[in-house]
């Protein structure tokens, strides 16, 4: 920030800086930021994108989440644990088999808003 001097309106540059102030206030701490980048990054991949869609109206086993994207299941797997990581998904084990939904129904619907393009 520049310092006042004559060409300067000392008020307005101090009004300036008040406001600055209270916006860095409203800036969540450093793990909130930290838990939202991770859970942007985990939404940013197509493949967990389609994962995410496909447990939109219900969950699904891991084997139909396999068959249904035509992915070797160390790759659905993979993915599968980043979105269990941050705490998008939930999970149930019945015997061998493991089961997925969707930790927050609506997901999708605050997915598609950020990513919304403007319609004009």
């Amino acid at each position: 920030m520049s310092g006042c001097n004559f060409e300067n309106n000392c008020l307005e540059e101090e009004e300036k800086f008040l406001d600055l102030k209270n916006l860095i206030k409203e800036i969540p701490s450093e793990d909130s930021l930290y838990d939202m980048s991770e859970i942007l990054k985990a939404i940013s991949d197509p493949l967990r994108l389609k994962i995410i869609y496909l447990l939109k109206n219900d969950e699904l086993c891991g084997c139909h989440i396999d068959s249904a994207l035509d992915k070797p299941q160390s790759t659905i797997s993979h993915h599968l644990s980043i979105l269990k990581k941050s705490n998008l998904l939930n999970w149930r084990k019945e015997g061998k088999w493991t089961y997925f939904s969707l930790a927050n129904s609506k997901l999708i619907e605050q997915i598609e808003n950020i990513t919304k393009k403007q319609e004009e």
